[in-house]
């Protein structure tokens, strides 16, 4: 698609209004909670940089709903198309990075490029995993393309397809429904009592697991690889808790809870590559006593089955949206908007997990491009203060990449959670892409 094209298909719009999930982010991030997420490919043979410079012309006019910039109205922030080409940057700064001052014209996503491994990183004003993972698709399709691979058929998204007003549709606007009673408040989660680490704090720790090895152990359980992941990481959670000394336990609430973000356009159809996706939070209430692992993965497994249901994820969407859609905040000026943003994300986000867990899923990719590459990564945004800890899972031929983000000075999380795996016979190999 060329300059001309874009700007075709860009005729359909000069700005957007944030999303619903998109709205909360510009109130909260800062140089450190960044709500930066990164998706990496890592090849079996050192990146082409002419290739790759070819393929990312040939894309990038492809996803305009993209190629926008954040803006500041009077009641709401908004995005602005802005014709400025993409430029790869080489991967030798931090993770998950902010995009500088957003009052410019800048960008909210990046490729970075180094050795064998290209990454994609997106503000999730933006998009979510979804959308990330399409681009990146689409990106890896034009260059395997240039470098003369042939595929039966084309990943992502074609480049020289025409632009749908689907693609970057509000879905939480389209499927929302009025009258619907409210969502129940959750009460305030358990939080690791962990130091902070120096700036920059963020550091990540990857790790390569048998695809088919966890799968088996999940089967033995009957539950998914995700409810297999969420109950070890409640395990160890609730591992930490009692081992803490009486006097910081006693103050701490004894609800362990994690944020597992579901992907909506598995219950509702739409082809929007925004953000699109809600949080389920299976919990286990340590006034009760103590959970055996067994007990964990039966909560879990029907959590998630329930919280999925289409009426309650409706219930979840109409209070979002309604919030949005009421007068009297409409009508609240931005600056105002921002601080109500910003105390409800802590007291009705934060305080209400102990953890996340984000699953991208196996991604699939033609076979022909499939075997030039060794594995894919996610890590997801660098955790918030009170969690400081999140976990990002994805698949990958035969390749499960786990990823944990921490910000403090205590890897005791990850060191348990692998040590775990490893005790049900699951190969751990820690690893740097």
């Amino acid at each position: 698609m060329n300059i001309n094209n874009e700007f075709d298909s860009c005729r359909n719009f000069s700005w957007l209004p944030l999303d619903n999930a998109a709205k909360i982010f510009p109130a909260v991030q800062s140089n450190e909670n960044t709500a930066v997420f990164r998706i990496s490919a890592v090849l079996n043979e050192r990146v082409n940089l002419a290739c790759l410079m070819t393929a990312v012309r040939k894309v990038e006019s492809r996803f305009p709903y993209f190629k926008v910039s954040l803006k500041k109205g009077f009641f709401w922030y908004y995005l602005e198309y802005i014709h400025q080409q993409l430029t790869p940057v080489l991967d030798i700064q931090g993770l998950c990075r902010g995009f500088g001052n957003w009052e410019r014209d800048v960008l909210l996503f990046r490729i970075a490029v180094i050795k064998n491994r290209i990454s994609v990183e997106f503000s999730h004003i933006l998009t979510d995993g979804t959308g990330a993972s399409v681009f990146l698709a689409t990106l890896l399709g034009a260059y395997f393309t240039e470098k003369g691979c042939r595929c039966d058929e084309i990943p992502g998204i074609d480049p020289d397809s025409p632009v749908s007003e689907q693609e970057f549709e509000d879905a939480y606007n389209h499927y929302f429904k009025a009258n619907i009673p409210p969502v129940v408040q959750y009460t305030r989660a358990f939080h690791l009592p962990f130091r902070l680490n120096d700036r920059p704090r963020f550091h990540v720790i990857h790790a390569l697991i048998p695809l088919n090895q966890l799968k088996a152990k999940a089967g033995e359980k009957g539950i998914s690889i995700t409810d297999y992941l969420i109950s070890v990481y409640l395990f160890v959670l609730q591992d930490i808790f009692f081992a803490l000394p009486r006097y910081n336990s006693f103050g701490n609430k004894k609800i362990l809870r994690i944020q597992v973000p579901v992907n909506l356009r598995k219950i509702y159809p739409t082809r929007s590559l925004r953000n699109f996706s809600l949080f389920v939070l299976p919990e286990i209430d340590l006034r009760l006593g103590h959970y055996t692992f067994v007990e964990i993965t039966k909560i879990v497994y029907h959590k998630m089955r329930l919280e999925t249901d289409e009426k309650l994820i409706n219930k979840i969407i109409a209070r979002n949206v309604g919030n949005e859609k009421n007068f009297i905040i409409r009508g609240i000026p931005l600056f105002l908007k921002n601080l109500i943003l910003y105390l409800k994300y802590y007291s009705q986000g934060a305080n209400q997990y102990s953890g996340v867990v984000t699953n991208l899923g196996k991604i699939e990719l033609p076979p022909e491009m499939m075997q030039k590459i060794a594995y894919l990564v996610f890590i997801p945004p660098p955790p918030n203060r009170k969690i400081k800890v999140n976990c990002g899972v994805i698949g990958f031929q035969d390749k499960l990449v786990i990823s944990f983000g921490n910000i403090t000075r205590s890897t005791e999380v990850e060191t348990k959670f692998f040590r775990f795996l490893t005790g049900q016979g699951i190969q751990v190999k820690l690893t740097t892409p």
